[in-house]
């Protein structure tokens, strides 16, 4: 006969090992939010996923690359939208860069997303390679992905010229900036930037100085 657990579900030791890693990084998600990258225990993340110390070494050889685990759950899968529209979308600018911003502001309008944030802000600086994790699996491609779209248009005509990639900072700087002003004062502040909100208006305006109108 089965024992059962008093909470009804199976002795941990019946659960299939291919679930395992899928636990293990739920944990992970849950610790490093609560007590960021330095503080996070590998004994408190196997306690929360429900396995041995060691069976976190049988998937992830250290902590950094259970970090990077956690971002490609949690993260990555919210910037599909954005590269969808980057490589897809072969119409004016005027219509691709509020579709990019939009896709933008709902990524970071995520209350999980402002938690890597801050790790990676607060401890990038001793731990550099949760700082290349971030860069490689989120904010690259990211950039990447507006290149492409701003490439696309000064080759055509449709852009002024510049450094496309320095332009795509000055596209996605304002929401960055309003997400950190919202963290750090959205509970004293009446009215925190709405992202969404301003995703649109921003992306009327800087489209005023980036097109080309066509000559008449």
């Amino acid at each position: 006969m089965t024992q059962e657990r008093p909470n009804g579900a199976p002795p941990k030791w019946r659960r299939r090992k291919s679930a395992r890693p899928g636990e293990i990084i739920s944990a992970a998600l849950e610790i490093f939010a609560d007590h960021g990258f330095a503080a996070a225990k590998l004994d408190d993340i196997a306690s929360r996923a429900g396995v041995a110390k060691g069976s976190i070494y049988l998937y992830f050889s250290t902590k950094e690359e259970l970090f990077r685990a956690v971002v490609r759950s949690a993260v990555v899968p919210g910037l599909a939208p954005i590269r969808a529209v980057a490589e897809s979308f072969d119409g004016p600018l005027s219509d691709v860069v509020p579709r990019l911003l939009a896709g933008v502001s709902a990524v970071m309008d995520q209350p999980r997303l402002m938690s890597f944030v801050r790790i990676v802000i607060g401890e990038s600086r001793n731990f550099p390679d949760i700082a290349a994790i971030w860069h490689d699996e989120v904010v690259g491609p990211v950039i990447d992905d507006f290149s492409r779209v701003m490439a696309r248009a000064q080759a055509d005509g449709g852009m002024v010229p510049g450094d496309y990639r320095l332009q795509v900072f000055s596209i996605v700087g304002p929401l960055f900036m309003a997400m950190l002003f919202r963290d750090v004062f959205g509970q004293v502040v009446s009215q925190p930037p709405d992202l969404a909100r301003l995703a649109e208006l921003h992306g009327r305006t800087v489209l005023r100085g980036l097109l080309i109108e066509p000559s008449t």
